[in-house]
């Protein structure tokens, strides 16, 4: 009797054990709650007033302003080539610059009043390419692109941004001035220019 009341008690304990690591492995499986925000699209066109540093808002104001102008501009009457040049960052913050002159292009590009040729930083690809074609040995002649037939630009488009910081302890002022410049490559004169000013002032 005694023996079958051992037996008994370990069946119970190892049941009991089993019933433990069950309940341990549902508990881990179980999925975890994330913390993580809530994430949501918003208007790409909306004014961005979250700080008074360089955004998205004042992106968009620049490129608009510059586009029009240019655009109004009998120089682009015989659609012209043109270059972009980098523009000069001499504000204390990072701005992308290349973003903004990439908004400009895919604009004057997509009006047809202008033809875009490679930029000094794009024709490294273009040379390779071209050597591709030409030098590999893989290409038949009908077709491939010759060397030597790249269209020459016009004009470069190039400019600079500037700021201007004041701050006392309640109040901070951040003016920005885009300056936007087409020169003439051959004969270095400035064919046109444009200014975009931007204040943004927060309190707190």
């Amino acid at each position: 009797m005694k023996r079958i009341s051992s037996l008994s008690k370990s069946c119970a304990l190892v049941v009991l054990l089993g019933l433990t690591l069950t309940a341990c492995q549902t508990k881990l499986s179980q999925p975890t709650v994330s913390l993580a925000r809530q994430t949501t699209y918003g208007d790409t066109k909306a004014v961005e007033t979250v700080t008074n540093e360089f955004g998205s808002t004042d992106l968009q104001m620049i490129a608009e302003k510059m586009v029009g102008s240019l655009l109004e501009d009998p120089v682009l009457a015989n659609r012209p080539t043109m270059t972009l040049t980098g523009v000069r960052n001499k504000t204390s913050e990072y701005i992308d610059t290349k973003s903004i002159m990439n908004t400009i292009q895919t604009a004057l590009v997509k009006s047809r009043k202008v033809k875009f040729t490679r930029s000094a930083d794009e024709m490294q690809q273009g040379v390779d390419e071209l050597q591709r074609q030409n030098q590999s040995g893989l290409y038949k002649a009908q077709g491939k692109a010759k060397v030597g037939n790249m269209s020459a630009a016009k004009y470069s488009l190039e400019g600079e941004i500037v700021s201007i910081v004041k701050q006392n302890a309640n109040t901070k002022d951040v003016f920005y001035k885009m300056t936007l410049k087409l020169y003439d490559i051959e004969d270095g004169s400035i064919e046109w220019q444009d200014e975009k000013e931007i204040r943004k002032t927060s309190k707190r």
